[in-house]
């Protein structure tokens, strides 16, 4: 086998074993105010844009009650917030209105290569039972046109049961996000539903502060899981990913994570991560992504809660990271950037250009 074949081989293997849980249908989601998809009308509505399934640009409007909040004065429009809350309380008319932004970006996803479709509504509300009819809703919307599973997204047991309690199952084994060591009984939807799920390095008081506790903390969960008799091939393994602003270690923490649980667990889990958090905080964020995802491919990691439209699995493993605007990206990832002041010292002198 000559070299190109051997390359066209590997990036088709990536992209058949690496799995790919879409992020977007969440209500933290924003889109900007100064952005492109934010238009104000002559008589001074405000809409989002958005294209529909068939191709045609639609909008939806940007409500009063949500100009008054602090993400509006803040330059920010939560738009999955909008339409999900509108459609829990709105008529039959707005409800197909706000069906169809949800589904053109469920569409989307799909055809970007999504295996799940993560569904989250945690900030519609403070009250539970406004969370879990907007789950209810949203899992119906979404699942109307998807033909992929959901990822039913929470960090309360309560609203993933009651996304669980509408899901037609002839899509697959759904996903529940996630189970951690805070809140174990999310183990019972697992086996009450017969679904995948993620587990999470989070501890049961606090977050893991390196490495080492990442995987400590999932090996309880997954002794938990095979006390349960829960398969390791339904058990995704979040080892959580943290800004790299913030910290300089939070790269390595990650990927030394990956590394140490790939040599004690071997193939049968998937190793999975909200990849694109590495890079909050920073500019020219695609280009810390890509270069996390192909370190993150290197040490084991085969699946990311990843933007799908965003997001080239194909290129980010092909990259060399040894060439530039890459390198800035990978030695800041790899805690040899303090601070991150040589990347952000190159983007300032526009070196952080993708010849």
């Amino acid at each position: 086998m000559n070299g190109h074949k051997v390359i066209k081989s590997t990036l088709s293997s990536i992209k058949e074993n690496f799995v790919v849980i879409g992020e977007n249908i969440h209500t933290t989601r924003i889109v900007l105010r100064d952005g492109k998809r934010h238009k104000i009308l002559q008589n001074s509505d405000e809409i989002i844009l958005y294209t529909d399934s068939d191709g045609s640009t639609k909008n939806i409007s940007v409500p009063d009650w949500f100009k008054k909040t602090q993400p509006y004065e803040q330059g920010q429009v939560k738009h999955f917030m909008i339409v999900v809350l509108e459609a829990i309380n709105g008529d039959k008319k707005t409800q197909r209105e706000c069906a169809s932004f949800v589904q053109s970006e469920a569409l989307r996803q799909i055809s970007a290569g999504a295996d799940f479709l993560d569904v989250n509504v945690d900030e519609v509300s403070y009250k539970l039972d406004i969370q879990k009819e907007a789950m209810r809703w949203l899992v119906n919307t979404v699942q109307e046109v998807s033909t992929v599973p959901l990822s039913i997204d929470s960090s309360n047991s309560e609203i993933i049961a009651s996304g669980l309690a509408e899901i037609d199952s002839t899509r697959g084994k759904t996903l529940i996000n996630s189970v951690a060591l805070e809140r174990l009984e999310t183990f019972d939807l697992v086996e009450k539903y017969d679904t995948k799920t993620i587990i999470t390095a989070s501890g049961e008081s606090r977050m893991p502060t390196n490495d080492i506790e990442r995987v400590e903390n999932v090996l309880r969960l997954l002794e938990e899981a095979e006390r349960r008799g829960i398969k390791e091939e339904d058990i995704f393994v979040d080892l959580l990913v943290f800004p790299i602003s913030v910290d300089s270690s939070f790269g390595t923490d990650y990927l030394n994570a990956v590394k140490m649980l790939r040599e004690e667990k071997g193939d049968a889990i998937k190793i999975t991560g909200g990849l694109s958090n590495v890079s909050f905080g920073l500019p020219m964020r695609k280009i810390i992504n890509e270069t996390f995802i192909k370190l993150s491919l290197d040490v084991g990691a085969n699946s990311g809660i990843v933007d799908p439209i965003q997001t080239n699995l194909m290129k980010a493993s092909s990259l060399n990271l040894d060439l530039e605007p890459h390198r800035f990206a990978r030695d800041m990832l790899l805690g040899e950037d303090e601070f991150c002041m040589n990347y952000i010292k190159a983007y300032n002198q526009g070196q952080l250009v993708v010849k």
